[in-house]
């Protein structure tokens, strides 16, 4: 199965509050399964509505530092005002423009929906704003040996000043 990548669009993303746990490490070795399954029962405890889709919000463009110190959050929207507690962190996210690309397949393939994602901000006259947030809409699966996910990729972008 070859991953693939949907095609660009610009979307206005609300507010919301996020409920997240930090993360230090290379991307490739975020334990998102364990993270997530903390997220929703620190939220159930409190009883506290969660959004459907967990992210991934990632702060260090790769390259920018080394891969063993890339700084990421693994979270989960909520719907009430709840304090930080059990080492999650909650915090608002503003509303934003973001550019979006659907990507489904194996973790190496992330690199060509990045690319893909990154011309389109360039062709139509943006520039990133902010760190990339990946919204998983299932639970990745094995096919074929190689493990797929499912995810939006969203930069926030804004006009570029000429």
């Amino acid at each position: 199965m070859v991953g693939m990548a949907g095609s660009v669009k610009l979307e206005e993303r609300k507010a919301f509050t996020l409920a997240y746990v930090e993360h230090m490490g290379d991307y490739s070795g975020i334990p998102f399964a364990e993270y997530i399954d903390r997220l929703y029962s620190w939220a159930k405890k409190r009883n506290v509505r969660p959004g459907f889709h967990p992210m991934g919000i990632f702060l260090d463009a790769p390259g920018s530092r080394p891969p063993g110190k890339h700084r990421s959050e693994v979270g989960i929207s909520i719907a009430e005002k709840v304090r930080a507690s059990s080492g999650i962190k909650v915090r608002n996210v503003p509303a934003m423009k973001v550019a979006a690309i659907s990507h489904k397949g194996p973790a190496e393939e992330y690199s060509a929906t990045y690319a893909k994602l990154g011309d389109w901000i360039v062709a139509h006259g943006y520039e990133w704003a902010g760190p990339c947030i990946e919204v998983y809409s299932k639970r990745p699966e094995t096919v074929d040996g190689k493990g797929i996910t499912y995810a939006k990729v969203m930069a926030p972008v804004k006009k570029r000043r000429h």
